[in-house]
């Protein structure tokens, strides 16, 4: 069950732990991606990173 955290006396909804650790998953994912040149296959990339951060952070907040 989602609740709140504390992080430095400040309550932090546990949502917002799980973006902030998915951004360093993508960043790495992204750049690998990148490099392999997977994004020149789709049709508009952004939206492709974008899905991507999407996935990482629904699987991070359903593997809780």
């Amino acid at each position: 069950m989602l609740r709140e955290t504390s992080v430095m006396g400040a309550l932090v909804p546990t949502l917002l732990l799980y973006f902030i650790a998915a951004v360093p998953l993508f960043f790495v994912l992204d750049r690998s991606i990148a490099r392999l040149g997977v994004y020149r296959l789709f049709w508009h990339p952004p939206l492709a990173r974008f899905s991507l951060f999407v996935c990482l952070f629904c699987a991070l907040s359903l593997l809780s």
